[in-house]
């Protein structure tokens, strides 16, 4: 009997070990994984290049509070702002900590500067920013909230890529409009670089703020470190997590100059956010990512995935009625319910993960090799001829 709480539709299936693109069960198979803890591990199962950075840090030290400086994060922060829009950086654990931040930061920068109720997030509805009581509410999404009232007030939302939607929902009190970059759970969803432009272009002319989640389509997902880049955009806020730990609990709200300056001692913290342990994992993990070639190799085997599956897709019209995302953010729309294509992908010992719209995510690591993407494709062809 398990003793742990039922809030998870587990599969029967445990795993021993990892190894790159690998995963070995308790029984003895072998599987290639394309779900990756749901596009957390960047860089593989148990890749020596992370375990080294974890191994030496875990000999110095683990957790010193941000009562005191920590070296490892000051670094991170520094990298981070450098290569990205950002000027500063608050850490977290997790992406919905980075997401509850974010709203956070900005009603505080408006209180900041005397407008205090200019205060609403405005989202769209039925996305996902996280599970907790705020991050559910602004999803706006009724499943997620039942059995979870009263309703938290202060988020208003729009129809996804509807720009008379979005310009009729924001009011007086709107601080922020905070959207997904790709929506993931929703079902792969992309906005347009047109809309993210005309996004921005309301935000200035509104003087709102801009908070782009990027917890699961940012650091380095989609061939780029930011999806927002494609659109040549930039925003004000950002919350990322997942690929920046590279599997290991790390999150963090990159900010602008301007949005930080209302964040004083005692507006938000943390116990375990910006530890060194997380600090050493996620410097390790942007060594990865910004060598050279990285993110272009990301860009390459990706076209290919994507041509792949589209040839797919022209050969099952019946079956596939799109392929959605961008890099290695991958959507394989159904026409039906997804769930007994994916335990046959599992049978046949690839896994993939339910999302949104009648959709299969397929989440490489950032570091695949096109061989393993022909081994999934193979499999996804012989599902597909069952089916």
């Amino acid at each position: 009997m398990s003793h742990l709480a039922k809030n998870y539709n587990r599969r029967k299936i445990a795993f021993k070990r990892g190894k790159g693109s690998f995963l070995f069960s308790t029984n003895g198979k072998k599987y290639l994984d394309f779900v990756q803890g749901i596009a957390v591990n960047s860089l593989g199962h148990a890749n020596p290049y992370l375990i080294k950075a974890i191994s030496k840090q875990a000999k110095k030290v683990w957790q010193i509070s941000n009562a005191f400086i920590i070296q490892e994060g000051e670094k991170l922060a520094k990298r981070l702002a450098k290569k990205t829009f950002a000027d500063y950086v608050i850490f977290q654990n997790s992406g919905t900590e980075a997401t509850e931040a974010s709203i956070k930061v900005a009603r505080r920068y408006f209180y900041s500067i005397k407008k205090p109720k200019k205060n609403k997030i405005l989202c769209i509805k039925n996305s996902f920013h996280g599970r907790t009581i705020a991050a559910i509410n602004a999803s706006g999404n009724k499943k997620m909230q039942e059995g979870f009232g009263p309703k938290v007030s202060g988020f208003d939302h729009f129809r996804f890529g509807n720009l008379k939607s979005l310009k009729r929902s924001i009011k007086k009190n709107t601080a922020a409009i905070m959207v997904e970059t790709i929506m993931g759970e929703g079902g792969i969803k992309v906005h347009s670089n047109f809309f993210l432009k005309q996004l921005r272009k309301i935000c200035n002319q509104k003087k709102i703020l801009l908070i782009l989640d990027e917890v699961q389509c940012g650091v380095g997902r989609t061939g780029k470190f930011f999806a927002f880049e494609y659109a040549k955009v930039k925003p004000d806020i950002v919350p990322i997590a997942k690929g920046i730990g590279g599997g290991f609990p790390l999150g963090a709200v990159l900010m602008t100059k301007k949005v930080a300056s209302g964040m004083v001692p005692g507006t938000h913290g943390t116990t375990n956010g910006g530890n060194p342990l997380a600090m050493s994992v996620g410097n390790s993990v942007l060594d990865q990512i910004f060598k050279k070639g990285f993110l272009k190799n990301v860009q390459k085997v990706s076209k290919y995935f994507h041509n792949e599956l589209n040839k797919i897709k022209n050969d099952y019209p019946g079956l596939i009625k799109e392929v959605r995302g961008v890099g290695l953010l991958i959507g394989l729309q159904l026409f039906n319910d997804p769930t007994k294509f994916i335990k046959k992908l599992q049978d046949n010992n690839l896994l993939t993960i339910k999302s949104g719209e009648n959709t299969v995510r397929i989440l490489p690591p950032l570091n695949v090799k096109k061989s393993e993407i022909s081994i999934a494709i193979k499999i996804i062809r012989k599902v597909c001829k069952k089916f």
